[in-house]
């Protein structure tokens, strides 16, 4: 008889239930599983500890649920919100359709285990019969509803990659957050926590339907069989509610902790694999391995921590799972012994039973996974609120901003009093007005009140000791330093029109299109040799970025320039290659398609070659180099400089030397700043005079060795 009792506790049917459960369970974090499997738990940290005591939960819960508003609104209100509305739609019915297959098995099951206690072997294969064909018809739909719900969460990291990526490159965002160190870790942010977002999202809000539709489906049966037992159900999925709430409240700040911590030593790794070269050239391996083993040991701490905290709760969720095995046979089996209830019945208590029982009992099934979903809200909704300029610090306070203007050339010619346009032999390229420059972090003042104009052809070359401001100044000139105060503008192509709206992609390639800068090291893309020369004036085609050319969603990809500009041909990119006496690496390295870690394999020489290549080929108005030959030789450096003089392009260098002021026009001499004075710090010279001054002092150097 005990033997009978027991073994209608788990029956066919209920596969289907407890499967979609760890079905929903194993995309609600399976991010963290990959990397520890005793938790679903997603990539959770921040920027400042969260603190483990919060006195105001119902404030909390309220700031939780506008961040994750804020976050998940954009898409379904967006261009694809028809499509998103529709699958949605489609998720929620086959979720419908699911309850009600479960319902019908509730009702098989009971006549199943009838006919099994009573021996009715016709009755009982009748009801083997029906069974199957319920679970050749029902299964689909199963499957359907989470596979409409895994290509609606894909559908939407999609957009939402998109989304967060247009944001992150628009106005130098990017930048500001590695310079200012706003956040920790947005790369992971986009990845991690983005894919987790959608997917847990959608795996809750479907739970959470699939629950409520359960509740009401099924109380109505468990009612029907025996009040009571409905009442033992509510306070044993109640009490066990509380407890796990408290058992598990220091998981919320422990996965905060635990992924931050990770992600700072994966930070770590990435960096060694960078700098690989100067670590071995200063043998500094012991000194790279302390650090990568005190971040990793900060981070198994932590998860120790975090093992131990999963552990205490486990040892209640466990038993509390393990124990609504027998609690509704125990509670019903006094009926079966007095002849009220058949056989059956004990089976459809023990089904409707685990079904509500889950439904009123997600904090305890899921309580992990709620706390590093919460976690996940609390990353997005700061890199979201970061995104869109609302949590940017200015640690100097100040109040006056640079101002950075783009005009046609055609606004720096000078008028006649009759309203005509004086003719002059060079066209003005860049306008410096009364500039005072700061640092963003802590507003020191590097150059007071520069004004200089620089025209066509009029090559100027800025030199001064280190730290004085040279490259900060090319800096406020990119737009990247706005802090201080005076006015820079650029006058180029008088076929842009920049009084018209125009998008993000657009805007940067008429308005800076004309401007390239080129730093000190180059920035080598992930790609081909040909991608390498064709960056950033040409990004990839619609036919090189995509299969069809098109977005998962069905969007345009986002680097698409359309600016009227010929794409250079094969022939122009090795002649390119020629000029800059790089003619060798194409076939050094099996063409031009060929892909290769290029900051690897050329030398910083040969990067800085390939750049003067992008120069070339991208034929700017106006050019500002960062000590970008710094790596050459004189031969080499004297060579390139004669290539884009007779390219026509007008420079800006900054260099230390003295070789270079015979490839420039005048000289922009900066000193460091006095901290206590507001007198100017810079000077500019015709290159005659300083040639005239470097005359004088070659006269008294002795070489040095080499």
């Amino acid at each position: 008889m005990i033997l009978m009792i027991t073994a209608p506790v788990c029956p066919p049917h209920l596969l289907l239930r407890h499967s979609s459960l760890l079905r929903h369970e194993s995309s609600i974090g399976n991010f963290h599983r990959k990397k520890n499997p005793r938790f679903r738990t997603v990539s959770c940290s921040s920027l400042l500890p969260q603190p483990s005591v919060r006195p105001d939960k119902a404030s909390e819960l309220k700031t939780l649920w506008k961040k994750f508003y804020k976050v998940a609104s954009p898409y379904w209100f967006s261009e694809d919100k028809d499509q998103a509305r529709l699958r949605l739609a489609a998720v929620f019915a086959l979720t419908l359709a699911t309850t009600g297959i479960s319902v019908g098995f509730n009702f098989l099951g009971r006549d199943f285990y009838n006919s099994l206690a009573n021996k009715d072997q016709e009755q009982f294969t009748k009801q083997l019969f029906y069974y199957l064909c319920a679970f050749a018809g029902g299964i689909p739909f199963f499957v359907l509803r989470d596979y409409t719900k895994e290509t609606l969460s894909l559908r939407w990291r999609s957009w939402m990659t998109k989304y967060y990526l247009q944001r992150y490159l628009k106005d130098q965002t990017f930048y500001k957050i590695q310079s200012q160190s706003i956040i920790d870790n947005p790369d992971q942010r986009l990845v991690d926590d983005l894919s987790s977002f959608t997917g847990t999202a959608l795996s809750f809000s479907l739970t959470l339907v699939n629950a409520t539709i359960d509740l009401i489906s099924f109380s109505n049966i468990l009612f029907t069989i025996y009040p009571p037992l409905f009442l033992v159900l509510l306070l044993y999925s109640f009490g066990g509610t509380a407890i796990s709430v408290f058992l598990g409240k220091g998981l919320v700040n422990l996965n905060f902790l635990q992924e931050k911590k990770e992600a700072d030593f994966r930070y770590s790794l990435v960096r060694v694999r960078e700098n690989a070269e100067s670590i071995a050239f200063y043998g500094g391996e012991q000194n790279e391995m302390q650090l990568l083993l005190q971040r990793f040991r900060s981070a198994f701490d932590n998860l120790t921590e975090l093992l131990i905290a999963s552990r205490n709760l486990e040892f209640f969720t466990d038993g509390y799972r393990y124990l609504i095995q027998i609690l509704p046979v125990a509670v019903v089996a006094p009926m079966y012994f007095s002849g009220k209830i058949e056989f059956g019945v004990i089976n459809q208590s023990v089904s409707a039973f685990n079904h509500i029982l889950g439904d009123f009992s997600l904090v305890v099934y899921q309580f992990q996974a709620i706390s590093s979903f919460s976690a996940v809200i609390d990353r997005l909704g700061e890199f979201d609120d970061l995104l869109d300029n609302n949590i940017f610090r200015d640690p100097s306070d100040t109040v006056d901003e640079i101002e950075l203007t783009y005009q046609s050339e055609m606004n720096s010619s000078l008028l006649d009093t009759n309203g005509s346009i004086k003719s002059q032999p060079n066209q003005k390229r860049l306008e410096i007005e009364e500039l005072t420059l700061q640092t963003p972090t802590n507003g020191t003042t590097l150059v007071h009140n520069l004004s200089a104009d620089v025209y066509d052809k009029d090559h100027l070359l800025i030199m001064g000791p280190s730290g004085s401001g040279k490259t900060s100044l090319l800096r406020a000139m990119a737009g990247l330093w706005r802090s201080g105060k005076g006015k820079i503008t650029f006058y180029l192509d008088p076929e842009v029109d920049f009084t018209q709206e125009k998008s993000d992609t657009q805007e940067n390639s008429g308005k800076r299109g004309d401007v390239l800068f080129l730093p000190q090291r180059p920035y080598m893309v992930l790609g081909s040799l040909r991608q390498q020369l064709l960056y950033p004036t040409w990004s990839a085609t619609v036919e090189e970025t995509t299969p069809g050319g098109s977005n998962i969603d069905g969007s345009p990809p986002l680097l698409i320039r359309e600016d009227g500009n010929e794409k250079p041909t094969t022939d122009d990119l090795m002649r390119t290659l020629e000029k800059v006496c790089l003619g060798h690496i194409a076939d050094r390295f099996g063409g031009l398609d060929s892909i290769h870690e290029w900051s690897s394999v050329l030398s910083l020489g040969e990067q800085q070659r390939l750049a003067f290549a992008r120069l070339l080929l991208s034929q700017p108005k106006l050019a500002l180099l960062d000590e970008s030959t710094s790596a050459l030789d004189e031969a080499n450096e004297a060579f390139l400089y004669q290539q884009i003089q007779s390219a026509g392009i007008t420079y800006i260098s900054i260099g230390h030397r003295r070789t270079l002021t015979k490839f420039h026009n005048k000289i922009l001499q900066i000193s460091t700043a006095d901290p206590k004075s507001n007198e100017r710090n810079w000077r500019i010279e015709d290159v005659d005079a300083q040639d005239s001054l470097y005359g004088r002092l070659n006269q008294k150097e002795v070489p040095s060795g080499s």
